[in-house]
């Protein structure tokens, strides 16, 4: 990459990015910020995941692919939304860290300021790596990075509720089925299907399954197929197959919904397994269906590391060494395991799926998901979102009607 290139941070990159606060699974803390240490035989590495403190299985990772790759790791964890701020920093100071690991829409931001290398740049080999999660880290024909691992959307069920409507789970395999499904489940006297419709980048995360299932793209939000999705929900509204609080619902509001019991299905991520194992009732889970049956592509939340453009080439060779460490093999899975990711390769995908059977709804979630960036969208992306998320909002509290609110979006885009 041009070193020039490297520095110039585009007007794009300097705007604020909040298209990872409520989309994926990490969570927030507190992470101090230091520079990459002068010492040629030290390595910084910055990550998300101010939640694993020193002495967690994550840490120690760090430092045993340090040691193998014969230099010691010095490692930096950041909230989320404030590690894209420190990194297009660091990159305006010629102090990028050696290593960066950041959520995957985040990743065409930076590669557009020239703050990343290329796979060409770095040799850093992606063959093994599913091309649907790879595409959330490619623009222009290049890929910068790989996946640490991936969460994303699925369907949770209440067995006991479902039982209670006599629906058989196995009969939902569409939208028809599924609004079925919930007639049935209000007629029994309980509640239908809850989700995130918030006026933030977690709303638009949320519709996205509705928005591709339905065969739409995020180039055209005022197509014939947008506006079908965007009437299904209303419709669940409208009928009280779904609740009005889903207009304020996070995706953590929404699940506390489900776990009261009351509700047939959720429509939430990965990252509430732990959860979902705590909520005192049986619970099952699929993928959310497409419009006429089929998985529908669910967005993929999750990381990439990623090796930032430094100096002197001559870091990046121990660089990709310590990347490839990181997301390969059992390291790969114990990883995905400690995050609750569904792994990026196919290989690991099948480990997780042995190991418990209860991953195999959401590896096919996996496969069907879609990176938010991907079809070359890059950093359009969180325009396009936020006319996205306001459409929904207009047509759910019934400011306008679905076909109104997608017609604004679309204009306001343009």
């Amino acid at each position: 990459m041009n070193r020039s290139a490297g520095r110039r941070l585009t007007v794009a990159a300097l705007t604020v990015i909040a298209v990872t606060a409520g989309a994926t699974a990490c969570s927030s803390g507190e992470g101090g910020g230091s520079s990459k240490a002068a010492d040629s035989g030290t390595y910084a590495i910055w990550d998300p995941y101010p939640q694993f403190d020193k002495g967690s299985a994550w840490a120690k990772l760090l430092d045993d692919c340090g040691t193998k790759a014969g230099v010691k790791v010095k490692r930096t964890a950041f909230d989320t939304s404030d590690l894209t701020n420190k990194a297009l920093l660091a990159a305006q100071q010629d102090n990028s860290a050696d290593v960066l690991i950041v959520d995957n829409p985040v990743v065409s931001t930076l590669a557009e300021a020239g703050v990343l290398t290329t796979t060409e740049d770095n040799k850093l080999d992606t063959s093994s790596v599913e091309p649907n999660l790879l595409a959330a880290g490619q623009a222009d024909g290049k890929t910068y990075g790989t996946p640490i691992g991936a969460n994303t959307l699925a369907l949770y069920y209440n067995k006991a509720v479902l039982k209670k409507a006599g629906v058989d789970i196995a009969s939902v395999k569409d939208w028809k089925t599924l609004t079925a499904a919930l007639e049935k489940v209000d007629k029994a006297g309980d509640k239908g299907i809850t989700f995130s419709a918030i006026g933030t980048e977690e709303g638009s995360f949320q519709f996205l399954p509705w928005l591709w299932g339905s065969g739409a793209q995020l180039t055209e939000l005022d197509s014939t197929e947008a506006v079908s999705a965007l009437s299904l929900w209303n419709d669940w509204l409208k009928k009280g197959y779904a609740p009005n609080s889903v207009i304020n619902n996070t995706q953590t509001t929404s699940w506390q919904e489900f776990a009261s019991g009351d509700y047939a299905f959720a429509e939430n991520g990965t990252w509430q397994l732990a959860n979902a194992e705590k909520a005192g009732f049986d619970y099952g889970v699929i993928p959310v269906p497409g419009a006429k049956g089929g998985n529908a592509a669910a967005p993929t939340g999750g990381e990439f590391v990623t090796i930032p453009v430094q100096g002197g080439t001559d870091r990046y060779t121990t660089s990709q060494k310590l990347v490839s460490c990181l997301t390969s093999g059992q390291n790969l899975l114990d990883t995905d395991t400690t995050l609750s990711y569904v792994a990026p390769t196919g290989e690991v995908q099948d480990k997780q799926v042995a190991g418990d059977a209860k991953l195999k709804p959401w590896v096919d979630a996996v496969k069907a998901a879609k990176g938010r960036t991907s079809d070359d969208l890059g950093t359009t992306y969180p325009k396009i979102s936020e006319q996205l998320w306001k459409a929904v909002q207009s047509a759910l509290s019934g400011s306008k009607s679905p076909k109104d609110a997608l017609t604004a979006a679309q204009s306001a885009v343009k």
